[in-house]
């Protein structure tokens, strides 16, 4: 296969991309790839490497913004310092408070990563039995009552109280 660059060498790198469910392959020779500087960091005599991989669901090829809208003011770190565009060159972030800094930039890429699901649920193992589980849910339906009231869907609300009165009566009885 010939370079899409240059037409003359053979192509060595390899890229397909997929946005919107459209499928983009792009073959180049190492020289075009070292060339262009969307492919200029994976051909650094490293190899390709996990942060390479990980940096493509940061960057948002697929949206183009006019560079007259964009924002001239630089999000920083307040105590490292550290810059968003630092951080996906390197990969990770400088200390604990970049996580709060940049928070609304790597929500979306972390949705991508983890199918949508933002919040960690986890496992509960079996041999701890249903208290911890029916505390679970007792959790979560007291936070689906106050969702229910307040956008006042109160028949709904009504079955979710009477579910959770069920559920705290058989917790009291000790049938978990």
């Amino acid at each position: 296969m010939v370079c899409q660059e240059c037409k003359e060498r053979p192509a060595t790198l390899h890229f397909t991309k997929i946005i919107n469910g459209e499928k983009t392959e792009i073959h180049l020779c190492e020289k075009c790839a070292q060339e262009n500087s969307n492919f200029s960091s994976i051909n650094n005599n490293a190899g390709f490497t996990i942060h390479n991989l990980l940096s493509g669901f940061l960057n948002n090829n697929n949206m183009e913004i006019n560079p007259v809208f964009q924002e001239k003011q630089v999000t920083k770190c307040e105590k490292c310092n550290l810059t968003f565009a630092q951080f996906q060159k390197v990969g990770r972030f400088g200390c604990s408070n970049c996580y709060k800094t940049f928070a609304d930039q790597i929500h979306p890429m972390l949705r991508r990563v983890h199918s949508g699901n933002t919040v960690h649920a986890g496992k509960l193992p079996k041999r701890l039995g249903g208290n911890l589980k029916l505390k679970k849910q007792l959790t979560s339906l007291k936070e689906q009552l106050k969702q229910l009231i307040s956008t006042e869907q109160f028949e709904k609300a009504s079955e979710v109280r009477d579910e959770i009165r069920s559920l705290e009566a058989r917790m009291n009885k000790g049938e978990y």
